[in-house]
C-alpha cells in the first residue's frame, strides 16, 4: 500500500513538472521581427474599423469587440471613424452582418468613407469555458490592416487575454475544483468576456507592442517605431 502511494505521488509530481515545463516553453517563445516596409511607406492617418467577424459560439462577440477598438487605436495616434456611425452606414446600404460588410470592395470603402486604411478583425475565441480544474473567460482576436489607396496589406496580428492570468491556484485539487466552479458561475453571469475583450483589443491594437501596430501621426511617438516593448 505504501509503495502504491509513493508511485502515485511520483506520477503526480512528474505530471506537474511536465506541465510547468510546457508553460515555461510557451512563455519563452519569441516572435520573428515583423516586416513593416509597407506600413512605413503608407503611414495611414485614419482607420475605418469594420464590425468583426465572429468565429466563436457567442453572438455578443462581434459587437463587444467592436466597442473596445477605438481607444487603443486613438491612443496610438490614429483618427478612428466612429464605429457606430460606420455600422449604421452599412445598415442603411442593406448590409446587416459583418460577413457582408467584409465583402465590400476596398475601392468602394475608400469612396464612401475616405479613410486611409481599413481594419478587418476576426474574433476567434470569446466566452467562458470550464474544464475539470479550471474555468476562464478567454478572448482571442486577429486583425489585418489594409491600405485603401494601394490595397496592400500593411500589418496583421493576433492577441489573446484570459481571466485566468495570474490567478492563484493554491489549495490543492479540491480547491481548484471549487475555484473553477465558482469562477464559471460568476464569469458567465457577469459577462466577464466583455472586459477581457478590452484587454485583447489593447494587446492587439496598441502601438509599441512587439510586432504590433506602428504609432500614428497624432502620437508624439510618431515615426519613432522600433522601440517596441516585448
Amino acid at each position: 500500500m505504501q509503495l502504491d502511494i509513493l508511485n502515485a505521488r511520483s506520477v503526480k509530481g512528474a505530471c506537474l513538472a511536465l506541465f510547468a515545463a510546457a508553460l515555461t516553453t510557451g512563455c519563452a517563445t519569441t516572435k520573428s521581427p515583423y516586416d513593416y516596409t509597407q506600413f512605413k511607406q503608407s503611414r495611414p492617418a485614419s482607420i475605418l474599423v469594420l464590425p468583426p467577424l465572429n468565429g466563436s459560439p457567442d453572438i455578443n462577440a462581434s459587437y463587444s469587440m467592436l466597442s473596445q477598438v477605438t481607444l487603443p487605436l486613438a491612443e496610438s495616434g490614429y483618427y478612428v471613424f466612429p464605429v457606430s456611425l460606420v455600422d449604421e452606414t452599412f445598415h442603411q446600404n442593406g448590409l446587416h452582418n459583418p460577413a457582408e460588410m467584409h465583402d465590400v470592395k476596398l475601392q468602394k470603402l475608400r469612396e464612401i468613407f475616405g479613410a486611409d486604411a481599413a481594419l478587418y478583425i476576426t474574433v476567434k475565441e470569446y466566452g467562458t469555458s470550464y474544464t475539470v480544474i479550471s474555468s476562464e473567460s478567454r478572448v482571442t482576436a486577429e486583425a489585418r490592416l489594409i491600405d485603401l489607396r494601394s490595397e496592400q496589406v500593411l500589418w496583421n496580428g493576433t492577441a489573446t487575454a484570459s481571466s485566468a492570468e495570474g490567478r492563484n491556484s493554491s489549495g490543492g485539487l479540491v480547491g481548484l475544483l471549487v475555484q473553477a466552479v465558482v469562477s464559471q458561475i460568476i464569469e458567465s453571469s457577469t459577462n466577464r468576456s466583455h472586459p477581457i475583450a478590452g484587454i485583447t483589443s489593447y494587446r492587439l491594437l496598441g502601438a509599441g507592442m512587439q510586432n504590433g501596430m506602428l504609432y500614428g501621426p497624432r502620437s508624439p511617438k510618431y515615426q519613432t517605431d522600433g522601440n517596441a516593448r516585448p
